[in-house]
């Protein structure tokens, strides 16, 4: 799956073009790498998003195409 899509449907960015927006100003990143949003995610992967001063680090359990809104949080967990 598309790490901008990927993104969304986590809901650890709330829209697909500000994902998009924030992989194109370089502040994600898998696996310590900076990343574009056309890049691939799979399980297992290390997400670090840059929010201002905050970094968020998760690392991704499942991908999954559409999931409900309780459900997105067991996509990731924050590390």
């Amino acid at each position: 799956m598309r790490l901008d899509k990927y993104l969304k449907v986590s809901r650890l960015i709330k829209r697909r073009t500000v994902a998009n927006e924030a992989c194109d100003a370089g502040r994600v990143m898998i696996n310590g790498k900076v990343a574009k949003a056309s890049s691939n995610v799979k399980e297992g992967d290390v997400l670090e998003i840059a929010f201002g001063t905050r970094t968020v680090k998760a690392e991704i359990l499942t991908v999954a195409e559409t999931v409900k809104k309780e459900e997105a949080k067991e996509m990731y967990k924050l590390l």
